[in-house]
């Protein structure tokens, strides 16, 4: 892109969409532009406002059911998302924007809501919820790194056959059933998951996106606290070397409803 040219930053929902932090996601691909000479434009949609079209990333997070509903309800009542993603821009959505954008999803009361299709997915409701840390090998072309996040979800998803997964989980739930697989990725739309925020802790995701978005490649930046983070969570055995008031506390959020 032209030196004096922003990259549009699209924050979407996040009153609606941001239960667990993923709005620092945005924080994490703005901080990676300005670490290599690029301006960053962040633009916060919140329920009730238009989605703009011609942004160059748009982003989505987790949230309870209730917000979903409206979030899906929202986003289908125009067409800007729509849009920028006939355009080909990019869209990163964590756990509950993966589900908005599939065909289907659970709500509230159990019973199927329909998504904005964007995404050939189809959620249904877990057993049991899944909560934990996620390690998992990427799939999707352009990522060597495993991935790594913490899930939160009672939501089961289904790939379609124009899907491709992110990652093949190799500790975790992720998307649920015997595949063991992670995310979707269709087009340029990655979803997934892992919380973290997932950009934050998965820095090869970010600059795939910002790729994306840029016409990249992007030169790699090493910062030394990340890697040192992803060793830590990708290290063997971490649960049981975890405080006792950390495991009481993630046991209680087991028990958490959206």
């Amino acid at each position: 892109m032209p030196a004096d040219s922003a990259v549009r930053l699209v924050l979407l929902l996040p009153d609606l969409l941001g239960t667990y932090g993923d709005a620092g996601n945005a924080s994490v691909l703005a901080r990676r532009l300005e670490w290599r000479g690029c301006q960053a434009e962040l633009i916060t949609v919140s329920s009730g406002q238009p989605v703009p079209a011609g942004g160059d990333l748009y982003l989505l997070g987790g949230g309870e059911d209730a917000a979903q509903e409206l979030a899906a309800r929202h986003l289908g009542r125009q067409d800007g998302l729509r849009r920028a993603v006939l355009r080909g821009a990019p869209v990163l959505a964590v756990c509950a924007g993966l589900q908005v954008l599939g065909t289907a999803f659970p709500g509230s009361d159990g019973n199927p809501r329909t998504g904005l299709g964007l995404l050939d997915v189809e959620t249904v409701r877990l057993k049991r919820r899944a909560v934990g840390e996620v390690v998992a090998e990427p799939v999707a072309p352009g990522l060597t790194e495993p991935l790594t996040g913490f899930e939160n979800h009672l939501g089961g998803t289904t790939l379609g056959a124009a899907v491709r997964p992110l990652g093949t989980v190799s500790r975790g739930v992720g998307n649920g059933g015997a595949q063991h697989r992670e995310g979707a990725v269709q087009g340029r739309i990655v979803g997934t998951y892992l919380h973290g925020p997932v950009l934050a802790r998965n820095p090869q995701v970010a600059d795939l996106l910002l790729g994306w978005a840029t016409g990249g490649p992007l030169a790699p930046l090493p910062v030394e606290a990340v890697d040192r983070l992803r060793a830590q969570r990708l290290r063997p055995g971490r649960w049981r070397r975890m405080p006792a008031r950390r495991r009481v506390l993630t046991r209680l959020s087991r028990r958490a409803r959206r």
